[in-house]
């Protein structure tokens, strides 16, 4: 089988850690059962398991207490109960032009059902015109700032800890998607002053699909957008309002859990910054090359630290003509397209033709991205020709 060149780790990181690998086989052969709906030994072992990881995702997220952590399927079920369930309505709510879609749609579902109004700021090289732009938007109605951390079609990155002192001066709820950054970047809910931190197992914190988390501070207010069994209060008639079973009904994915858990592991043996200048320095020498290139455009280019997610076209080729070709004739896997994020292609002037993203990930190497780099000049060689 011809070697694969997998620049796709912003859709989901591969290949996945052996360790995490070997977490999900035990989860099914030695821990198959269902916690908190029993007092047998399996399923008490199970809970404290389970414990035992929402504490060290508390650790990873400077969350003081752990069970304010609910685990979920990914990050779009955390957004929909963080933006569903904070009870805003004939509200102002301040977001981007980079969000994705699961962030757009359920704040879009609030502005059509809840009279809510909704504000957008930009991306700019320095964080002062963000707040700039933030503190201009700001009205006496307006309830609440909703970010993504990092742009899954640019890498650009808001400083979280800047907007969060403005949440904490003007009294905003701040809900962070951090789907792209957990894994890449350090996320303090203290320091960043984060109401609601929303969470995917699958991409950075290297865990399997299928499996994610939203942290909810102590004394935010959310209502359950599902209810039904917990394992525990089966007598209330409604779903219970203390976390995290407000957030858990049903039986909880038990491989996706231990994959998480194990996939922090991985993080902290390796070590966070190790693996952030990894993949920076084969973001920056990717840009650095292809900006040599006159056919390419690089969308969104700062010259400012990014996330690992580099988004180009190549002047007449389609952006899906383009990831075709590098995949069945290089083995290059890359995203084309609009990315579940229409809005940043509005900004970006792409809304038409989207565009080609390449992101990477800790497994990749300098030779993969020399072999790309290589691969973009040889296509345009062959469309100039």
């Amino acid at each position: 089988m011809n070697r694969e060149y997998y620049f796709d780790h912003s859709a989901t990181s591969n290949p996945k850690p052996k360790q995490v690998i070997d977490s999900v086989v035990e989860a099914l052969t030695n821990f198959n059962g269902n916690p908190s709906r029993s007092s047998c030994r399996k399923s008490i072992e199970i809970e404290r398991r389970i414990f035992g990881i929402r504490e060290k995702i508390a650790n990873f997220f400077n969350i003081k207490n752990p069970l304010q952590i609910a685990f979920t399927k990914n990050s779009t079920e955390s957004l929909n109960f963080a933006i569903k369930g904070s009870n805003l309505e004939n509200c102002n709510i301040i977001t981007s032009v980079i969000e994705h879609n699961s962030v757009l749609r359920p704040l879009n579902s609030l502005r059509d059902n809840k009279n809510v109004s909704l504000s957008y700021i930009h991306p700019h090289k320095e964080t002062s015109e963000v707040i700039k732009e933030i503190l201009s938007l700001i009205t006496p109605n307006t309830k609440a700032i909703v970010l993504n951390h990092i742009s899954n079609v640019t890498g650009y990155i808001f400083d979280i800890e800047a907007i969060g002192e403005i949440c904490k001066k003007y009294n905003l709820l701040f809900i962070v998607d951090s789907s792209q950054s957990a894994g890449f970047l350090p996320i303090d809910v203290e320091k960043s002053n984060i109401d609601i931190l929303c969470f995917t197992g699958h991409k950075s914190l290297m865990g399997i699909q299928g499996i994610g988390g939203i942290f909810v501070r102590e004394g935010v207010e959310l209502s359950p957008v599902l209810e039904g069994g917990t394992g525990s209060f089966s007598k209330f008639e409604r779903q219970p309002l203390k976390m995290p079973e407000l957030l858990e009904a049903g039986t909880n994915n038990i491989p996706g859990i231990f994959s998480l858990g194990a996939g922090i592991d991985y993080i902290k043996e390796i070590g966070l910054d190790k693996i952030r200048d990894h993949e920076y320095k084969l973001t920056k020498f990717f840009i650095d090359e292809i900006s040599k290139i006159p056919e390419i455009t690089i969308y969104d280019n700062f010259n400012i630290f990014r996330g690992p997610v580099v988004a180009i076209n190549i002047k007449n080729i389609s952006s899906s003509e383009l990831s075709d070709i590098l995949s069945e004739e290089f083995n290059i896997y890359t995203r084309s397209g609009f990315h579940c994020a229409p809005l940043v292609h509005k900004y970006l002037g792409t809304y038409e033709s989207g565009c080609v993203r390449f992101s990477f990930g800790y497994s990749n190497t300098m030779e993969e991205v020399l072999y790309c780099i290589n691969a973009l000049k040889e296509i345009i060689s062959f469309f100039n020709n």
